[in-house]
């Protein structure tokens, strides 16, 4: 039966051999998986990933600012952006011990004047 109808938290509530008009619906294989629900384990994983990224993304920036500061140059960062750069580092490394860890919607936002610098 390759046709299947979900529910809203994408269980299988219904299997048919053909199209039910007036359902949405989709086929499947008969071998296909069941679609299985993303333990807080995994989204844990998925977090911690996503902050190693941007914990990478963003680390050349204050790498050179401290290189520029070391050999006496102008540095490309005001020290208030330097600063708003740290703040967002420490915050991106506080977010696994988070009370709303690992809800993505409450994930550490990058200030705006980064993604100037990145792209």
């Amino acid at each position: 039966m390759p046709f299947v109808q979900r529910n809203e938290s994408g269980f299988v509530v219904g299997r048919f051999a053909n199209p039910q008009p007036g359902l949405a619906e989709e086929w499947l294989a008969d071998d296909a998986p069941e679609l299985s629900i993303v333990s807080q384990a995994q989204k844990a994983e998925a977090e911690r990933v996503w902050r190693d990224a941007e914990l990478s993304s963003v680390k050349w920036l204050r790498e050179r600012h401290r290189d520029q500061l070391d050999i006496d140059i102008p540095t490309t960062l005001s020290d208030e952006l330097f600063k708003d750069l740290l703040r967002y580092v420490q915050s991106l490394r506080d977010w696994p011990q988070a009370p709303e860890f690992p809800d993505s919607q409450y994930r550490p936002v990058a200030p705006s004047w980064i993604a100037e610098h990145i792209e």
